[in-house]
């Protein structure tokens, strides 16, 4: 497999401590947003002294730091924009990336500073990228609507040593075009496309009749449920061998507003997955069932391929039933019956230190964990009884029901900084 391209797994970082995460479990890169210009408006982002201690954490490590700069801009954001884009290059940031054309054309205009393209911009051909590289971008974010073979045709005609092509291969799905969408602004004044969605799509609708005010139907998809536009979220896990094949450069997990428990194991399962399927396609394939398994550990809904099979594209408004086996699982990407995440494990602490002459780690805890509870660590690969807890003072205790105590633990085998322990639910 040497002679295979090696794409990154790209990882989200809305703060510092999932940057740490993503860094620990694997990444390649980290995509960050700052408390300017940048979408995903509730997550903690980092201001300009925050963003360069973490760009110079990520060099340290040799991870490269991508700053979402992916606002569409109105008039009045264009105050700053160009300063603020010159500060991010001044730091070291390794790209920014850009849904705007405004925002765009301002970003050229600061030397040397390597523009990615939004998927935002939703680019689903090869023209489409082929103009973005025209205006100076090194990479567009290719829109989750497309199919291996759409990818693999735009790599095909534009990609080469100086541009480059993304997808999401992990994460949530949008009811709209990659992320264009209105329902939120109108119904809450919440701009999804500055960043601040309440995901209306989650949300359970009924039916009103224009002459019944006031009398409320249920609207069933089927008799499961009502949540009609409640998306399923995207899992690519299975299909590493096909965007490998595709020429991609970057698999993309989403979640910058999701923990850091899920940052370290979505990164840390798709790196092991890209690792395994690069170095022995029959280990790859041997531990699919494994993959799956751990991704479940943490919160999702139900996984789906999104629209990348091959032959979604023209199918989906073919009119064939829904159920058929010549049309994409894509189809079926709703979830019915519910709104909420599941997952099969809780984040209990994140290891800080470990000492090998008491064989204790120090654990910082994120869920109330108690003696006797039967607990894995995650880096470490080993599951044990919690047989020994004491507080810092040296003090033995029976439960850490605390946030962020810390906590002495013994443990069976070594662990390292941001081994994560957790327990089956």
């Amino acid at each position: 497999m040497a002679n295979r391209a090696r794409p990154e797994i790209l990882a989200p970082a809305g703060d510092v401590e999932k940057l740490q995460f993503a860094i620990a479990y694997g990444a390649d890169a980290v995509y960050v947003g700052g408390k300017q210009f940048s979408l995903r408006a509730n997550t903690k982002n980092f201001d300009l002294t925050e963003l360069k201690t973490a760009i110079d954490y990520a060099h340290k490590h040799n991870v490269r730091v991508y700053v979402a700069v992916n606002i569409f801009a109105h008039n009045q954001d264009f105050l700053g924009l160009k300063e603020y884009l010159q500060a991010l290059k001044n730091i070291g940031a390794d790209a920014v990336i850009v849904a705007d054309l405004g925002v765009l054309a301002v970003a050229r205009e600061i030397e040397g500073l390597e523009i990615h393209v939004s998927t935002q911009a939703n680019i689903t051909n090869y023209q489409s990228a082929q103009m973005y590289k025209n205006l100076g971008a090194s990479r567009v974010i290719l829109a989750r609507e497309l199919s291996f073979s759409e990818v693999s045709e735009i790599n095909q005609k534009v990609s080469d040593d100086t541009f480059q092509t993304e997808v999401f291969a992990h994460g949530a799905m949008c009811v709209s075009y990659s992320g264009r969408c209105l329902l939120s602004s109108y119904m809450t004044g919440r701009d999804s496309n500055k960043g601040d969605c309440a995901q209306p799509c989650r949300w359970k609708y009924h039916l009103v009749e224009e002459e019944r005010p006031g009398e409320y139907l249920p609207v069933y998809e089927d008799e499961r449920g009502t949540y009609i536009m409640n998306s399923k979220d995207l899992c690519l896990i299975k299909h590493i061998p096909q965007l490998v094949q595709s020429g991609v450069s970057s698999l993309k997990i989403e979640g910058r507003m999701k923990s850091a428990y899920y940052v370290a194991v979505a990164t840390s399962i798709y790196r092991q997955a890209l690792d395994d399927y690069l170095a022995d396609e029959n280990l790859y394939y041997s531990k699919l069932d494994w993959y799956m398994d751990e991704l479940q550990k943490t919160s999702h809904r139900n996984f789906f391929s999104g629209f990348f099979a091959d032959g979604h594209g023209q199918n989906r408004h073919s009119g064939l039933d829904p159920e058929s086996p010549k049309v994409s699982q894509g189809v079926q990407g709703q979830v019915y019956e519910k709104n909420t995440y599941s997952s099969t494990y809780n984040f209990l602490a994140v290891v800080t230190d470990y000492n090998p002459a008491t064989g204790c780690a120090i654990v910082e805890q994120r869920n109330k964990f108690k003696l006797g509870d039967s607990v894995e660590f995650m880096k470490g690969g080993f599951a044990q009884q919690i047989t020994y807890m004491a507080n810092e003072k040296g003090q033995e205790v029976q439960s850490a029901p605390h946030a962020q105590e810390c906590i002495y633990i013994k443990v069976d085998k070594p662990v390292k900084k941001f081994d994560i322990m957790r327990i089956k639910i």
